[in-house]
């Protein structure tokens, strides 16, 4: 169910303004993309408010500046695979690389040049989706 500003989850109720339409924002993408509601928001508020964390005061003031989010807009139609939700983040190398991979995954989400940068990367990625990082080691043997 997509939201705006007058209408939104209550977890995002004493959110001040620039966090709670950065959080509809993302959470209205994801369910476009077919995630669940139950999914979306926490990965919203999540992402928000590593953001906003993150992101520089021009930044913030062009997001300030832009439309607020509705229920009608369009994102992405592409879908994700719903399967790929709970299952858990690989982190193994290949080629010189450390790649992060959700399992059973088509493809690495990303490739980093040391396993620390991937490991950070993978645990982002599985506290969002509430599952597991299953690290290797250079040769492919699982890390303790």
């Amino acid at each position: 169910m997509p939201w705006d500003l007058k209408d939104y989850p209550s977890s995002f109720k004493n959110f001040e303004p620039l966090l709670k339409k950065k959080a509809i924002e993302i959470a209205n993408a994801l369910v476009s993309e077919g995630y669940p509601d139950d999914r979306a928001i926490p990965i919203a508020i999540s992402q928000s408010k590593k953001w906003l964390d993150e992101a520089t005061d021009t930044e913030k003031a062009a997001f300030r500046k832009e439309a607020d989010p509705k229920k009608t807009d369009k994102h992405s139609n592409k879908k994700i695979n719903t399967d790929l939700l709970d299952n858990d983040v690989l982190v193994y190398y290949k080629e010189n690389r450390w790649y992060v991979q959700t399992k059973n995954a088509e493809k690495p989400v990303d490739s980093f040049d040391t396993k620390e940068q991937a490991m950070k990367r993978a645990k982002e990625i599985a506290e969002n989706k509430e599952s597991n990082v299953s690290a290797y080691k250079k040769d492919g043997k699982p890390s303790k």
